[in-house]
């Protein structure tokens, strides 16, 4: 579990300066989940002032899926999504 553990702090630092490429747009983690191991999916969720778009999602998206692609910090396949985090979802504290 320790192994997971630095994998989930991996994500988090690589998913954080991601981020920092879209500081101009506000766009900021709300939060995050790594569910795995065995069907892994990283659930990123964004939010900024005014609320996120589609191609907030996107742009995020493709950033990210890139620097994830290089670094490889998830072995074996995963599934990436990025969204807001809704209009009822409260932030997670950690």
């Amino acid at each position: 579990m320790e192994e997971w553990e630095s994998i989930e702090e991996e994500v988090r630092r690589i998913v954080l300066e991601t981020l920092r490429v879209f500081e101009a747009d506000e766009i900021q983690l709300f939060d995050l989940e790594l569910k795995g191991p065995g069907r892994t999916v990283l659930r990123v969720f964004i939010d900024k002032p005014g609320g996120v778009t589609i191609d907030d999602c996107v742009k995020v998206s493709k950033e990210l899926s890139t620097r994830l692609d290089v670094e490889d910090p998830i072995p074996g396949h995963y599934t990436l999504e990025v969204s807001s985090p809704g209009i009822e979802r409260k932030r997670r504290e950690k």
